[in-house]
């Protein structure tokens, strides 16, 4: 399968070093060797996203909108994107038509593709509160939708929590109240770029959901991985520090193809030079450290095959590192990105 697969990398800057120099976009190679090639450089990417249904098509999520490939990657245009400059953090496909593409952005907003992704519209901007300000607008970090019942929809925010719609992404109601809550307990605050401890909590990057277990999304937060098993009224620690020395969740997603399998990038922090991917087999009731290098920036994010279970990538944050297994983990491959780069934020193969 590798011989057929692409890979690829998001890269953007970062607020925290405004003078670092290098290139942002899209970056791509082939899985089974080969160069890099800078094949999206005229705007940051913020994700990257192959479609599961047909390879073909790639997604971008950049500083200005959607840029979508249809040739694997090997050039990108702008869609239809009706709001220019809007910064698109993710995607997700919806299981029930390969057509229907929902975005995620910032500031909070929601956008669907009815099209295979060639032109968007802006759902109503989900009215939910704002429960922590910092130096950059709230994000939609990740999508996930529940396979069991298609129309709900969890959402990860930067900074805000975590949202939940019933009906399709039309609406959207407030699951950070119980994230809150477990804030007010001594281990669970932090607080950074605001006026609160509950930051930390709110500090939302990914969330995923597990098809084994699909009424209990789960979460990764700046402070750990938490799940919740009511619709977001309530989240639980998952307590991922037991098996691991770093907690700081950047990525959690559920395996395609592996049943009850999950993986997470846990770090020190947004900027540190540490971290591990873990894998758990029986849906986060445990888990194993899985990769076999050292990283030297924060692990931002997990890229796994649509349906080959022995492809697993990861890249982390600072000086274009990315690393790949192709034979489920027993060897690990160093991929760099070539010359001076911003910061990775996303791995995406198919």
């Amino acid at each position: 399968m590798a011989e057929q697969s692409q890979i690829y990398v998001g890269v953007a800057g970062y607020f925290g070093k405004p003078d670092h120099k290098g290139k942002v976009g899209v970056f791509r190679r082939a899985a089974n060797g080969g160069d890099w090639h800078h094949v999206l450089g005229a705007v940051e990417a913020y994700t990257v996203v192959v479609h599961p249904n047909d390879p073909e098509t790639v997604f971008a999520g950049t500083s200005d909108g959607v840029w979508r490939s249809t040739d694997r990657g090997a050039t990108f245009r702008r869609t239809g994107f009706p709001d220019e400059k809007k910064q698109v953090w993710c995607f997700m496909v919806d299981s029930r038509d390969p057509k229907r593409i929902f975005a995620g952005a910032s500031p909070i907003d929601v956008y669907r593709s009815d099209d295979g992704g060639a032109n968007w519209r802006k759902l109503a901007t989900p009215k939910i509160g704002t429960h922590c300000s910092g130096p950059f607008a709230s994000r939609v970090m990740r999508l996930a939708q529940n396979p069991k019942k298609p129309d709900e929809i969890y959402a990860a925010l930067e900074i805000n929590g975590v949202m939940r719609s019933s009906d399709g992404g039309e609406t959207w109601q407030d699951c950070s109240a119980g994230l809150i809550e477990l804030s007010e307990r001594p281990h669970l605050k932090s607080k950074i770029v605001s006026d609160t401890t509950a930051e930390g909590m709110l500090d939302g990057h990914a969330v995923t959901i597990n098809a084994a277990d699909p009424d209990s999304p789960i979460v990764a937060l700046r402070m750990g991985l938490f799940r919740t098993r009511d619709g977001g009224k309530s989240w639980q620690d998952m307590e991922v520090g037991r098996f691991s020395p770093t907690t700081y969740g950047r990525d959690v997603k559920a395996s395609p193809t592996e049943p009850n399998t999950l993986y997470a990038a846990l770090s020190v922090a947004a900027a540190s030079h540490d971290g591990g991917l873990y894998r758990s087999a029986d849906g986060g009731q445990s888990w194993q450290r899985f990769d076999k290098v050292q990283v030297h920036g924060t692990i931002m994010s997990i890229g796994l095959h649509p349906s080959d279970p022995k492809q697993v990538y990861i890249g982390a944050r600072y000086d274009g590192e990315v690393f790949g297994t192709q034979d489920a983990g027993k060897t690990w491959q160093a991929m760099p990105l070539p010359g001076e780069v911003q910061h990775i934020y996303s791995v995406a193969c198919g």
